[in-house]
């Protein structure tokens, strides 16, 4: 039987969550480290289709992608959930100067962020349930979900405390048009974003 060596900070107190996360992110090369409502979720590397259908949306949304707002992978969202809440988004839309709205662990803060999208992987539920209540309590206008399990795409906009107020679901044969508070008009071709996504 084996021990792993735990460090803690030289001033004697307990790594803090944060610590923790930023620990697991050392080890795990690839992998996805988020804080959701205080717990760190680990999310495995994605499959090649996931990353397929992400390069698709980026051209989708690539009219955002300029003066006013850019189009970014993996980029931190800093949440309103906890003291050391954040996400790390497939996609996201923000205004220009996000650089300015950095809080801290590479994160920036809500109020930059126009847009949010997860294509669903393995842990599919903290897409559909867990992170729609963290986006909508950080007020993020928008949050688009490729759902790979139910052959779908969710579109919610309008937040409320824990949730959207408008969610809309679109099947393959349709085409979603995003609210125009993402900067610009965008419209997706549900079945096309589906069969790229799909493993």
């Amino acid at each position: 039987m084996s021990a792993a060596a735990v460090e803690h900070p030289c001033d004697g107190k307990p790594p803090t969550l944060l610590d923790e996360a930023e620990r697991l992110a050392e080890r795990n090369p690839g992998y996805r480290v988020e804080i959701l409502g205080g717990v760190i979720t680990v999310t495995p590397p994605p499959d090649g289709a996931h990353g397929q259908s992400l390069t698709d949306l980026i051209f989708a949304f690539a009219s955002l992608h300029g003066g006013e707002s850019k189009v970014i992978q993996g980029i931190g969202l800093w949440l309103p959930g906890g003291p050391f809440d954040f996400a790390v988004p497939d996609l996201a839309v923000v205004d220009a100067d996000f650089r300015d709205h950095l809080v801290q662990n590479n994160c920036y803060g809500p109020d930059t962020f126009r847009l949010v999208l997860e294509v669903t992987s393995s842990n599919y539920n903290a897409d559909l349930k867990i992170k729609v209540a963290a986006y909508a309590n950080a007020k993020i206008p928008v949050y688009v979900i490729v759902d790979r399990k139910h052959d779908r795409l969710h579109v919610l906009h309008d937040p409320l405390a824990n949730g959207y107020d408008t969610h809309r679901l679109y099947a393959p044969g349709e085409h979603a048009t995003l609210p125009d508070s993402v900067g610009g008009a965008v419209t997706l071709d549900v079945a096309a974003i589906l069969r790229a996504a799909r493993p």
